[in-house]
């Protein structure tokens, strides 16, 4: 690997700093200690810092020579609802919140990056990076979008990256096109008309009706969606009743769904809701049905994406770089920023072998090992798209 002697020097430096953060986990918007942290490092490098895009959100810019171009690099910096079980000096010290998704060791290889930039300044034009709050379940992302972040910091394209355990460091992952899945999320709410469960015929029974409903909408899937397209719906929660015999008046469901594209993620929703109206007015009841779509799929941009892959391959070979890796069901808030820049999301490897555990695992903690070379990714692809050479 071919990490940067500058970062490989304050390896210890980082490694610090990632336990510093990961001791202290503050979730969604929530994020005070750690925007100050983040804040503090930046202002001592020498950038131009703003904050409280999306509450707590950090940006710091960064300029070098007479160049107009700029790009954006982002961080995630959240952690999870999620009690730690690990037993290390640097376990987390609050209660039921832990970085289980290694979002600390994401803020600090950019914030690796941010210090060695500012030092050697070999680089033509501006970089923004962007330290965002809230990526777990609330979209974060989409909030800095709205709150004005490409108004405010305007750049050419944009790029994130993300760990990914159960591969052996020094790898990195990326396919051009869809990375990452849509987050929908739904709730339904069934409106019958309760009494005594020995009496049924007496009552509009809300549960019966519900599960009906799940099993219909499973069809939407394998009956709506074109075969070669891929499509979740998920009901994650079903409530309704208090008691054994009695037939409740309603029932609430809620769920996710997911999709690579847009036409998808219409054809579902709308669907759904055919669905839903058409059994629940079948059988007499009333529904109501609100759909959330908080994460738009990931989708990485050609170009941008060969800068990615030529960059970590640099780095690390061309054999350590998987690019045609498959796109996954899971989401990311990152996508927001692809839908108004292009770029770039890609995976670095976290480990594999005794001892790792996937993201959202109560024992995970991220690898400090790959600190210097997650930030020598960053810094190097700033210097391939901002070159001197180019300007």
């Amino acid at each position: 690997m071919k990490i940067l002697p500058e970062l490989q020097a304050i390896h210890d430096e980082l490694t610090e700093w990632r336990h510093t953060i990961h001791m202290h986990p503050e979730t969604a918007f929530e994020e005070y200690k750690t925007s100050d942290f983040v804040a503090e490092k930046l202002e001592s490098f020498g950038l131009e810092v703003h904050r409280g895009l999306a509450k707590t959100g950090v940006v710091g810019t960064l300029k070098a020579g007479n160049g107009n171009r700029a790009i954006g690099l982002r961080a995630d910096m959240d952690a999870l609802d999620l009690q730690e079980l690990n037993e290390f000096e640097h376990r987390s010290r609050i209660d039921g919140k832990m970085h289980g998704c290694g979002h600390d060791g994401h803020t600090v290889m950019l914030l690796g990056a941010a210090k060695y930039l500012s030092e050697t300044k070999n680089f033509d034009g501006t970089v923004q990076f962007i330290f965002q709050p809230a990526e777990e379940n609330v979209a974060g992302g989409r909030v800095m979008i709205s709150d004005g972040l490409f108004d405010l910091f305007p750049v050419d394209s944009v790029y994130g990256m993300h760990n990914m355990p159960g591969f052996n460091v020094g790898e990195f992952a990326v396919c051009k096109g869809p990375m990452m899945a849509s987050a929908d999320f739904f709730e339904a709410k069934i409106i019958g008309n309760g009494g005594h469960g020995a009496f049924p015929h007496q009552t509009v029974d809300p549960i019966v009706i519900a599960a009906e409903v799940v099993t219909a909408w499973q069809n939407i899937v394998s009956r709506n969606v074109d075969p070669l397209k891929a499509a979740v719906v998920t009901v994650g929660e079903i409530h309704g009743g208090h008691t054994t015999n009695v037939i409740p008046e309603e029932v609430i469901m809620r769920g996710t769904t997911r999709a690579f594209d847009d036409d998808v993620q219409d054809l579902i929703e709308a669907n759904m809701e055919r669905v839903l109206n058409g059994i629940c007015a079948a059988h007499g009841a009333k529904a109501e049905f609100t759909y959330d779509r908080r994460y738009a799929p990931t989708v990485n941009t050609s170009d941008e994406t060969d800068e990615a892959i030529a960059t970590a391959r640099e780095l690390v070979g061309v054999d350590a770089v998987n690019t045609n890796v498959t796109p996954v069901m899971g989401a990311e808030d990152f996508s927001w920023m692809l839908r108004e820049r292009p770029g770039c999301y890609i995976m670095i490897a976290n480990g594999a072998g005794e001892g790792s555990c996937h993201i959202h695992n109560p024992n995970y903690d991220f690898n400090d090992k790959i600190l210097p070379l997650g930030s020598s990714y960053w810094a190097r692809l700033t210097e391939r798209l901002l070159s001197k050479d180019a300007a």
